[in-house]
């Protein structure tokens, strides 16, 4: 019939469509997505967009944008404000820095200021816990004696003999009046999170979500994979806990036993923690618990210990840096010795060139991980770097007893890091973590003496070594480093 359309012509008009369309998708993404952010994660997503332009896009507006809603942001603006308001105060009442504090120090003092709003505090002290169930007993006995209220932030809250402990003694301290606050994370908890909840609300504690599910923009969020990977207790305000145990069974997951590092402090520094509690306290309920309405959130400290810390938070809605930025200007800094301590790696190409420097300085630097694997593909990313990091003269060391767990670093003689934070892109640049510098060589010695005791149970990786292994290996890993971003 003249004059009508053929159903080639239809098809051949969608095909026409369809590749203008991905031609619009690919050059508007080759523009966007390099837009602040490294060559190693433009590359990821350019190579996706190339290929599947359609599923591309999706999953970049999924979890592609290190982005946070104006909303969060403007929220976290208001939290720095009041910190740098209430720390102005509180230093009043506080002695003086240390002045036999080295350069180095001095340094990292003011960088790590500014990414995370706290200034260095002195008169601490801490306690290092590497017994797993020790580490819960002792946290269950602090909570026992607890008088005003008892504040929880974890990650994994598991609804298993270990999160049981806790809650019992979460319970008891309802029951003599003391008021509990916990905010556990909604991805990391997502296992237990409804049994979790309906346990501790019945006990009159107050427990909630942190980052819930619910829409893709998790409430104004804007990625839906963002996470609080913090572990944070504070106790009456004068005793924390921080450190990379979550609250759940050393064997939670089937073959893999976790071995841990928590830091127990009390002293001035705890307030700092109290502040990252309620920061994200505020973030989710909008409701501001302040010293003035609840004085027992600020008591009055001990002030006998004599480690110099500062608490270094981070997270997408922080504009100053990440935790990787201090680990990177410390490397450059460091004239000795450096161990860093990490169960993944998986790192960008600032911290790689800093770790390089540093040997080629004359610094000693080593890595220690585990040789067990608890997540398949971070695995293979990671293990694609060991070649130049052998190559560079950097120690890997595999950690045989256990998959260790533990996330912390030492500088030279004298400034230690304990924290959430991995040593990988997603804790640098889009989990909320938190971390502990400790400026004081006794404390360094202490964590020195953890850390020979991993190498001791570890096996020294050698790069003849480590080019043997076989070729299907080889591909797999490379591969894996290709979706870096995507981890």
């Amino acid at each position: 019939m003249s004059g009508s359309i053929s159903g080639f012509e239809i098809a051949d008009f969608i095909t026409l469509g369809l590749l203008v369309v991905q031609f619009i998708i690919s050059v508007a993404m080759l523009i966007y997505v390099p837009r602040k952010r490294s060559p190693a994660a433009s590359r990821t997503w350019l190579i996706l967009v190339f290929f599947q332009p359609f599923i591309g896009a999706i999953l970049y507006f999924l979890v592609g944008r290190i982005y946070v809603s104006a909303r969060r942001l403007k929220m976290q603006h208001e939290i720095t404000r009041i910190i740098n308001k209430f720390r102005s105060h509180f230093l009043k009442q506080l002695p003086s820095l240390d002045p036999q504090l080295d350069d180095v120090s001095k340094q990292a003092i003011l960088l790590a200021q500014q990414i995370g709003d706290f200034s260095a505090i002195p008169c601490n002290a801490a306690e290092l816990l590497t017994d797993y169930d020790g580490t819960i007993t002792r946290l269950v006995q602090d909570i026992d004696q607890a008088q005003d209220h008892v504040h929880l932030l974890y990650y994994i809250f598991a609804d298993d003999a270990v999160g049981g402990r806790v809650i019992g003694a979460l319970g008891r301290a309802v029951e003599r009046g003391v008021t509990c606050r916990v905010l556990l994370d909604s991805f990391g908890s997502k296992k237990w999170r409804k049994h979790v909840l309906r346990k501790m609300q019945a006990l009159g504690i107050e427990a909630r979500v942190v980052l819930p599910p619910g829409n893709l923009l998790r409430r104004g969020a804007a990625r839906f994979d963002l996470r609080n990977h913090r572990k944070i207790v504070v106790v009456d305000g004068a005793t924390g806990y921080i450190g990379s145990q979550n609250l759940v069974d050393s064997g939670f997951k089937q073959g893999i036993v976790y071995e841990e590092l928590v830091a127990r402090v009390t002293g001035p520094v705890v307030a700092q923690l109290q502040a990252i509690f309620l920061s994200d306290y505020y973030l989710e309920t909008a409701r501001a618990l302040t010293p003035v309405a609840y004085p027992g959130l600020l008591p009055a400290f001990e002030m006998n210990g004599t480690v110099t810390m500062q608490t270094l938070p981070s997270g997408p809605g922080y504009s100053s840096g990440t935790t990787e930025r201090l680990i990177v200007a410390l490397l450059y800094r460091a004239s000795k010795r450096v161990v860093l301590t990490t169960p993944y790696f998986v790192p960008e190409s600032p911290l790689l060139e800093a770790m390089a420097t540093a040997v080629k300085c004359g610094v000693d630097v080593h890595l220690i991980v585990s040789r067990a694997a608890d997540q398949l593909l971070v695995s293979l990313a990671q293990k694609s770097y060991y070649e130049e990091l052998l190559e560079d003269g950097i120690h890997i060391h595999l950690y045989e007893p256990a998959f260790l767990h533990a996330k912390h670093l030492t500088i030279d003689d004298d400034i230690a890091l304990i924290g959430s934070s991995n040593i990988d892109i997603r804790s640098f640049s889009l989990n909320e973590e938190v971390s502990v510098i400790m400026y004081d060589a006794g404390i360094v010695e202490q964590l020195r003496a953890i850390q020979d005791d991993y190498i001791a149970g570890s096996h020294l990786l050698t790069l003849a070594e480590w080019r043997a292994r076989p070729l299907h290996q080889q591909v797999s890993q490379n591969l894996a480093r290709l979706f870096d971003s995507f981890l």
